[in-house]
C-alpha cells in the first residue's frame, strides 16, 4: 500500500512480480523445502493448503473436528465417528494439478443427489469413514486415503474424538440485545444472530492427536487461518496439548486474516477485533507475522481500516503486519491460490529461518 510504512510492517510489493520465484508453477518443490504445519478447517484451510503445496511437500494439515452439520453431522451422529468433511476438503486441496489429482479431487468432493439415505453425502466422507471402520485408526486411515489420492502432504485431525463448540453470544435474542446466551454446535454458531464473545470446546481439555502435536513442534513455520474464526481457527488453541505445542514450538508462526467479516460468526468485526479474539483465547501465543489483504482494509470488505490500530494489535502479539494482495480478482472474498502462495513465499524468505530452503 503506497505511502504506508509502519515500523515493523513488511513491505511486500505485490505489484512487482518480476522477482517472484515461480517454482510452484514451473516444477516440483525442492526436497529440502520448509516443513509447514497448517491449522484450520473448511474452505479457509483449503485455500491455504492449495497455496502452500506449491511451495513444499513437507506439509501437514491439522484439521478441526467439530463440524456437526450436513453429511459430517449425520455420519458422526449415526456412527459415532469424527466428522470427515473438513478432512476431506483438506485432502482435496492437496491433490495435484495433473489428471490424477484433478479427477480424485472432484470425485471425493462429489455428493450424491436425491432425497434417499445417500442424498447429500460426499463420496470422500464415505470413503474416509469406511477406512476408519476397517482400520480402527483415524490417522492411518487418512494416510491411506492420502496415498490413494497422491496428495502433496499429510492430513491429520487435531483430536481423535469428535468435539462440540459452545459459544457465548451477546444478543442472540434480538429482543434482548444485551443478554448473553450459550449457543452450542458448530453449525449453529456459524450462523448465530448476535455477537460471539467467546467459545469453548466440549468435552473440556480434549486429547490432541500426537502426530499433530509433533507436526507443530517440528515445523519451520506454523500457518493459522484463514477460516471461520470461531469454528475453524480458534478451536486449535483450546486443545491443551496442541496449544502448548503452538506456544512452545521453535517454528515461526504466521496468522492469515480473513478477507471479510463472516455473517453470523464475525459480522461487524474489524481486523483488530479478529486479532483481539485470538489474544483473548490464547494470551500466551506469540505470532511472528500477520498476513492481511491490503485491498480488504483499504476500502474493501472491512471498509477503511484503522491501519495504525491494526499494526498496534499485531505488535501486541509480537507480530509484523504484512500487507499484500492475496484476494481473487473477481471481488469475491476468496483467496487467489497463486497470489497467496507468492505472499507466503515472500514471508518465509524474509521473516524466518528458512536457510536450508535456499
Amino acid at each position: 500500500m503506497a505511502g504506508y510504512v509502519p515500523g515493523r510492517q513488511l513491505q511486500n510489493k505485490a505489484a512487482d512480480r518480476s522477482a517472484l520465484p515461480l517454482r510452484w508453477m514451473t516444477g516440483k518443490p525442492r526436497a529440502n523445502a520448509p516443513r509447514i504445519a497448517a491449522l484450520g478447517g473448511g474452505q479457509g484451510l483449503s485455500a491455504s493448503l492449495s497455496a502452500l503445496r506449491r511451495l513444499t511437500t513437507n506439509l501437514t494439515a491439522v484439521v478441526t473436528v467439530a463440524d456437526d452439520g450436513g453429511s459430517s453431522g449425520r455420519l458422526r451422529t449415526e456412527l459415532g465417528v469424527l466428522p470427515p468433511g473438513d478432512l476431506r476438503k483438506a485432502l482435496a486441496a492437496l491433490c495435484g494439478d495433473d489428471d490424477w489429482g484433478r479427477t480424485w479431487s472432484e470425485v471425493i468432493q462429489q455428493r450424491f443427489s436425491g432425497t434417499g439415505e445417500l442424498g447429500g453425502h460426499a463420496v470422500g466422507n464415505l470413503l474416509i469413514v469406511a477406512l476408519w471402520e476397517k482400520l480402527g485408526d483415524p490417522v492411518a486411515a487418512l494416510d491411506w486415503v492420502g496415498r490413494l489420492l497422491n496428495v502433496q502432504g499429510r492430513v491429520l485431525p487435531m483430536s481423535a474424538v469428535p468435539l462440540d463448540i459452545e459459544a457465548v453470544v451477546r444478543g442472540h435474542d434480538p429482543a434482548r440485545p444485551g443478554e448473553l446466551s450459550a449457543v452450542r454446535g458448530q453449525a449453529n454458531v456459524a450462523v448465530t444472530p448476535g455477537t460471539v464473545q467467546s467459545i469453548r470446546l466440549l468435552p473440556d481439555a480434549p486429547p490432541a492427536v500426537p502426530e499433530a502435536v509433533a507436526a507443530v513442534r517440528e515445523a519451520d513455520w506454523v500457518v493459522l487461518g484463514p477460516g471461520s474464526w470461531f469454528t475453524s481457527v480458534l478451536p486449535h488453541l483450546l486443545v491443551p496439548d496442541l496449544a502448548e505445542a503452538l506456544t512452545g514450538t521453535r517454528a515461526r508462526r504466521l496468522l492469515t486474516l480473513n478477507l471479510a467479516p463472516q455473517p453470523g460468526e464475525t459480522e461487524g468485526f474489524t481486523p483488530q477485533r479478529h486479532l483481539e479474539v485470538i489474544a483473548d483465547h490464547a494470551p500466551d501465543l506469540a505470532v511472528d507475522a500477520i498476513l492481511v489483504d491490503e485491498r480488504a482494509v483499504t476500502g474493501g470488505a472491512f471498509g477503511v481500516a484503522d491501519l495504525a490500530g491494526l499494526e498496534k494489535a499485531a505488535e501486541r502479539m509480537g507480530a509484523a503486519l504484512v500487507l499484500d494482495r492475496v484476494a481473487a480478482a473477481d471481488g469475491t472474498p476468496r483467496h487467489d491460490r497463486e497470489l497467496l502462495a507468492a505472499a507466503y513465499d515472500r514471508i518465509f524468505r524474509t521473516h524466518g529461518r528458512i536457510g536450508p530452503w535456499r
